[in-house]
């Protein structure tokens, strides 16, 4: 391409400044300084080196760009438009207000041209990580010799913020570890954050960290100097490692008077500081969201390059098609995201009776889907011989610098596994799932949460799900985990009860986003350690029963139920035992499943009637965790036997029976519920009787 020259590359990069300065200005809320500071390496990296089209901003090939500094929305919403997509200048001067597509922090499926939700930082940087993941695995299973389909990069912009923040410290230890050379960090290395001065809080050799991650490093000492930015990338485009370029940028830019000042962080510069610093870059201070002829000009030539490389990569893809066209039907149904006709019919099922921990249930289920779903792509958290989420078949091994196999290895990085997992879902092309122990969904629920926001398509599995797992004791003991979870707004937990229940969480959680209504979103499958029978009935009705979220499992002699048991999970069958014992006492009693509490909801109302009928106000719920939200299933006459307080380290059994988990106390509570109108809650609150308290100090 034909370089600009500077008088008319200063004026193209002022442009992306004070748009910057006018959008926040005008919304009297947002972070100018960073935009301002960071304008050149942008313009760098836009103009000369990244593969986008801006008319086709779903291009498979594309290269991808996250602002990891999310609180720099103007940045990418000013480029956005001046580059050609759908984003005006008046969606520019609509920033931060009600439905509009330029919100404060760049929203995925807000605004064309965004690859990823981003704000809280550290995420962004680690969901390019899996973005860069998916390339390398996409690229080996389709590419063939003379004809590549798959080849771009991922480029982020990170803040100190980012790289003081764990989460991205776990991801580039991983993206180091991986050698994943098509990913390029650029550092907006301006030495200020909120509270002031970043030594403050953060003195480390930045760039000697990631080259003991394993990194490319460089530093570029003028962050105004586009052709050395340039230079740079350039280089971390040709090193075979991850590359990081820390460039020394001056945050509020050009201002008189919050140049390298936190004041210019997080709050406009007030309208006699927006005049002197456009005067300061020699702009008329009366126009607002102005664009020079010559800056537009040079930008939208964006529009033109990126419809050609669409155009040649269609070119590609017919020729690849002609050679190839199986795998490119293959590849353009992954990236298309459409399921393979007859992929439920994979999954197996159980005899009633067999004992099976749900984990190893989905373990089966895994390998199953895994031989008819290509697609589905993912790992463990050091934990895969206890999650059971290798997937074993046809020599399909680990996911390494120099093999792309088909199981990740995420090592101990809880929370990156997370955001990695939502870069692979937001790359597109897999289904990628995750797993660790219950408890530890702590870690990453930054990471669930966005996944959630951002509607992803991702899969987590969490495995000893109750204090069911034993001897490891509280810490490792999820209790008020499943209500944690359930709070999060779209998000899916569910929880099976048996082997066959957790088949068809499996195909709950495959085909989410193909249901109707459903929208996409992650979906998290809780499984047992403990053996749990096969239960009557679940061969025939789960994988509805599941779908809707709950169902009936057991209807009560003469289909009139006195008395309904709810459960989820490894209660399940404490309470199908328990209605044989309530029954004998001459109680009809409906035991009721519901695995999933967001799909129950969701469904209509003459549904959930026929499941939980308003006339039989006598119920018990039961949960092995906290109480809290079963009200809405036991009702105003009905009773919790919930765990609201953390467990113990002993035996499963011991555990379950201290807690008054048992086939014995179950059906006690329901007599009592019948016959003496108990209600409210009644599990375990406090210590156990003779169990020792523990204090610290």
């Amino acid at each position: 391409m034909t370089l600009p020259d500077a008088r008319l590359e200063r004026l193209a990069v002022d442009t992306i400044r004070t748009l910057s300065i006018d959008g926040v200005q005008q919304a009297n809320s947002g972070h100018p300084g960073a935009p301002m500071g960071a304008a050149a390496m942008a313009f760098a990296l836009w103009t000369r080196h990244l593969r986008h089209a801006p008319t086709h901003p779903d291009w498979a090939d594309r290269d991808r760009f996250v602002l990891s500094a999310g609180h720099a929305s103007m940045l990418l919403y000013s480029l956005l438009h001046l580059t050609g997509y759908a984003v005006s200048l008046d969606d520019l001067k609509r920033f931060r207000q009600w439905g509009s597509i330029t919100p404060g922090h760049p929203e995925y499926g807000v605004t064309a041209g965004v690859e990823a939700t981003t704000g809280p930082l550290g995420q962004g940087l680690s969901n390019a990580v899996g973005m860069a993941i998916a390339e390398r695995r996409l690229a080996a299973e389709f590419n063939e010799p003379g004809h590549t389909v798959v080849d771009h990069r991922t480029y982020v912009i990170c803040s100190d913020g980012d790289l003081q923040e764990g989460v991205s410290a776990e991801a580039s230890s991983l993206a180091g570890h991986l050698r994943l050379g098509k990913l390029i960090a650029l550092y907006d290395d301006n030495h200020i954050q909120l509270d002031g001065p970043t030594a403050l809080a953060f003195s480390e050799d930045v760039l000697g960290r990631f080259a003991a991650y394993g990194w490319h490093t460089q530093r570029v000492e003028d962050g105004n100097d586009v052709a050395a930015v340039s230079a740079a990338i350039d280089a971390a485009e040709a090193d075979p490692r991850p590359s990081i370029i820390a460039v020394r940028t001056h945050i509020g830019f050009g201002s008189p008077h919050k140049q390298d000042s936190q004041k210019s962080h997080g709050a406009p510069l007030g309208p006699d500081e927006v005049r002197l610093t456009k005067e300061a870059y020699g702009w008329d201070p009366d126009k607002t969201f102005f664009v020079p002829d010559e800056a537009a000009a040079l930008f939208r030539a964006a529009v033109g390059e990126g419809e050609a490389r669409v155009s040649e990569w269609n070119a590609r893809m017919d020729a690849y098609a002609a050679a190839f066209p199986d795998k490119a039907a293959e590849l353009r149904r992954r990236l298309a995201g459409r399921l393979p006709d007859g992929w439920a019919a994979a999954l197996p099922s159980w005899e009633t009776g067999a004992e099976v921990a749900t984990r190893n249930a989905s373990q089966d289920a895994i390998g199953a889907l895994a031989a008819v779903l290509p697609e589905l792509f993912g790992g463990s958290a050091d934990l895969s011989e206890s999650n059971l989420t290798d997937v074993k078949a046809n020599g399909l091994d680990s996911f390494e610098a120099d093999n792309p196999g088909r199981n990740l290895r995420f090592g101990v990085r809880e929370h990156a596994m997370g955001a990695i997992a939502n870069g692979i879902a937001l790359h597109g092309g897999f289904l990628p799932y995750v797993a660790t122990f219950l408890t530890f969904s702590d870690y990453m629920r930054g990471s669930v949460r966005l996944a959630a926001l951002s509607g992803l398509h991702v899969v987590y599995v969490w495995t000893h799900d109750s204090i069911g797992l034993g001897e490891d004791g509280p810490t490792h003991q999820p209790v008020e985990h499943y209500a944690a979870l359930r709070a999060i707004p779209n998000l899916w937990f569910a929880r099976p009860g048996d082997a066959n229940e957790a088949a068809a969480a499996w195909a709950l959680a495959v085909e989410r986003p193909g249901i109707e209504g459903a929208g996409s979103g992650p979906v998290a499958l809780a499984f047992t350690r403990q053996k749990l029978p096969t239960l009557p009935g679940t061969r025939e009705r789960a994988r509805d029963g599941v779908r809707r979220g709950g169902y009936v499992l057991r209807e009560a002699s003469g289909g009139t139920p006195e008395l309904i048991l709810v459960a989820t999970g490894s209660e399940l069958s404490l309470c199908a035992a328990a209605a044989d014992a309530l029954e004998a006492d001459g109680i009809p009693t409906r035991v009721v499943s519901v695995p999933c509490w967001e799909r129950f909801d969701a469904q209509d109302a003459a549904y959930r009637e026929s499941v939980l009928p308003a006339a039989v106000r006598r119920r018990v719920a039961v949960e092995a965790g906290v109480s809290f939200g079963w009200e809405r299933y036991a009702g105003d006459e009905g009773a919790i036997l919930g765990l609201d307080r953390f467990g113990a380290s002993a035996p499963a059994g011991t555990l379950l029976k201290a807690f008054g988990f048992t086939v014995d106390n179950v059906a006690a509570v329901g007599r009592r519920v019948v016959r003496e109108g108990l209600r409210g809650r009644v599990g375990a609150r406090g210590p156990v009787a003779g169990e020792p308290v523990h204090r610290h100090g």
